[in-house]
């Protein structure tokens, strides 16, 4: 079984689509956001969220590489933003905080 670490590090897509996704980021919200994909209040940990935003962002690029006709750009797009968002929000979590005093 893959840690969340390991599935950030091996997602890999088109460079179109994680160029468009680096660009929301900076208007990302959570909680806007993950209502969106997660019917869960209060707002979930990143730990928690990164895990079902990769289940929806796995049949994304499915729906995309079966080429149904039923693929929405837009939607993965802003899956994408908020998988690299919640990336950074939980390694920024998890850093060991430096204690002065």
């Amino acid at each position: 079984m893959k840690d969340i670490n390991s599935y950030i590090n091996d997602l890999r897509r088109p460079k179109l689509l994680v160029h468009a996704a680096r660009h929301g980021l900076a208007g990302y919200d959570r909680t806007t956001h993950l209502a969106r994909y997660m019917p869960i209040d209060p707002v979930p940990e990143p730990g928690v969220a990164l895990m079902k935003l990769f289940d929806l962002e796995r049949e994304m690029n499915d729906t995309r590489l079966a080429k149904t006709g039923t693929y929405m750009p837009s939607r993965h797009i802003h899956i994408l933003v908020a998988i690299m968002s919640e990336s950074q929000l939980l390694r920024a979590t998890s850093q060991p905080r430096l204690v002065f005093g």
